[in-house]
């Protein structure tokens, strides 16, 4: 775990310090080899998604590659790259579609590194 990242969380006010707590655990649990930084004061993960602490939510960001058409209509914002989507409560946060939607944004990622160890 990045020492930056978590320090990031730790300044965070509740609710939003324990939404990206969890969400930060459902993506190292997910993508155990994802490289984890900050960048831009916000948590990122090899350009693939973030998490950002805003006033009265967080919002957890996926880039469109990787997504299909139908899946983008999961996610807000108008962004030509990345989509996200709010969260503003411990209850809000739907592991199963956020995992779906990890799974889809990290296939290209997966498919990069198993080639690179060849």
């Amino acid at each position: 775990m990045n020492k930056e990242v978590n320090n990031y969380i730790k300044k965070q006010k509740s609710p939003q310090k324990e939404i990206c707590q969890k969400l930060r655990k459902i993506i190292l649990k997910t993508v155990p080899d994802i490289k984890e930084e900050l960048k831009w004061g916000t948590p990122w993960y090899e350009g693939k998604y973030y998490i950002v602490a805003l006033k009265d939510h967080v919002n957890m960001g996926f880039t469109l590659g990787g997504l299909l058409k139908k899946s983008e209509k999961l996610l807000e914002g108008t962004g030509e790259y990345m989509r996200h989507i709010k969260i503003y409560s411990l209850k809000d946060i739907d592991e199963k579609k956020i995992v779906k939607l990890i799974k889809m944004t990290t296939r290209d990622v997966y498919y990069y590194k198993k080639k690179k160890k060849k």
